[in-house]
């Protein structure tokens, strides 16, 4: 059936064809969809975004698009890009959309076209096309982190240790007080050298092992652990749990590397003689106030200095890696490479406490299969 574009030509049955073999055999994700209300609704879809979004083509035929891919804290973002759409602007941005198995990054390209059957010329539909950037981005991002971070705090701890260490042997004849403070020193280097290396190591762990197929675990058995390793090694620490009966949620293990590094952050970098921690788990909110049922949110609260702002920002992507802007370590890193593995998000805001609210937002089993 012919369909008129939206520079005015009547495409043929012969020529429709050819670009629907064409847009079935693209390896990016094509969603044919119609406005309606301003929603777009789909009404096709190709082979490619059967697989990288895992949603039947049947299944969200007819459904809103923004419904199955967009996150409901992205959805004023997506409406804004279907207002641009329905006013007839090509729309080019990055975005953050939800999968079956989580969240990944993709280059959206919104084309809207002219004129259905009724032949009105209005705007009326369009093609929603994605290249996923997921592991692109994820592995030019880690790239960076092990080259700046890991190079430049092990170098600096390093010459901590070097210099100080020539200090303290030029001052062992003269057994005086800052001969205790310089050997301090030397200490607490060592061991943040010894710190940056297991965080390395679980950073290893995490990028060797990309989590491509739906696995599911409960995190409240291994935030109790945590807890309790955590209460342990630093009995001045005041560390509380709260957990709601979420059940599971999509990751392995490895989520224990995120989980215990908020929770050493924050107990290492309060200057309170007593730190208070809290570690809770509910469901997360897709919006202030109200609760999603598809998402769930672990929470590491503090009393602590809040988390620096350009700090936050170099790890949320909102700021360039540079040789002095990266962050002050690997724990945030550790936890951030941990959640974007299982499609999870991290955030920060504040805390009731005084402090840090650092959360890992992880989606629970696929929707179709709670219903």
């Amino acid at each position: 059936m012919a369909r008129e574009t939206i520079d005015g030509r009547v495409d043929g049955e012969t020529e429709t064809d050819r670009y629907r073999h064409l847009i079935e055999h693209v390896q990016d994700a094509v969603v044919e969809f119609d406005l309606v209300d301003g929603d777009p609704v789909v009404s096709d879809v190709n082979r490619a975004f059967v697989d990288v979004f895992g949603y039947d083509a049947d299944e969200i035929h007819g459904e809103s698009l923004n419904e199955w891919v967009v996150p409901d804290w992205k959805l004023a973002e997506a409406e804004g890009l279907d207002a641009n759409t329905a006013s007839g602007e090509i729309n080019y941005q990055q975005v953050t959309r939800e999968t079956a198995t989580g969240l990944r990054e993709f280059l959206y390209r919104g084309i809207p076209y002219a004129g259905s059957e009724g032949g009105t010329g209005d705007l009326d539909g369009g093609f929603a096309v994605y290249t996923d950037l997921t592991e692109v981005s994820r592995n030019e991002r880690r790239l960076e982190v092990l080259n700046r971070v890991l190079r430049h705090n092990l170098r600096n701890n390093a010459n901590v240790v070097a210099g100080h260490t020539t200090r303290l042997l030029a001052e062992l004849d003269d057994q005086g007080g800052e001969t205790t403070d310089v050997a301090a020193t030397i200490e607490r280097a060592a061991h943040e050298l010894e710190r940056l290396a297991e965080e390395a190591s679980h950073i290893r762990r995490v990028l060797e092992h990309p989590t491509d197929e739906a696995t599911d675990i409960d995190p409240e058995p291994m935030v109790r652990a945590v807890v309790d390793d955590h209460r342990e090694q630093s009995p001045s620490a005041a560390i509380e749990v709260d957990i709601a009966d979420n059940g599971p949620v999509m990751a392995d293990s490895r989520l224990r590397y995120a989980i215990d590094s908020l929770v050493d952050n924050a107990i290492e970098h309060n200057p309170r003689p007593e730190p208070r921690v809290r570690v809770r788990v509910d469901d997360a909110e897709d919006a202030p106030g109200a609760a999603s049922d598809e998402w769930i949110a672990i929470h590491v609260e503090d009393d602590g200095p809040r988390i620096p702002a350009d700090e936050r920002d170099v790890i949320l992507d909102g700021s360039e890696i540079t040789s002095t802007h990266h962050g002050s370590g690997l724990g945030l890193w550790l936890t951030e490479l941990t959640v974007e593995t299982f499609g999870g998000e991290l955030s920060f805001a504040a805390s009731d406490l005084g402090g840090n609210d650092v959360s890992l937002r992880l989606r629970r089993r696929d929707r179709r299969e709670r219903s």
